[in-house]
């Protein structure tokens, strides 16, 4: 099985792009840690 990560620089731009979309810093760092753990508590929840 091929994993692929991505670089610090994909990173920095993905975050930029979050913060560009209007997320705030605790919407940006709860989706991080829902990406990275698959807890339920940090999945991002529709705006409507």
């Amino acid at each position: 099985m091929e994993v692929n990560t991505m670089t610090m620089t994909e990173m920095t731009r993905f975050i930029l792009g979050l913060r560009a979309a209007g997320w705030s810093e605790e919407e940006i760092n709860d989706f991080l840690l829902y990406i990275e753990s698959g807890d339920e508590k940090y999945k991002p929840a529709s705006k409507e």
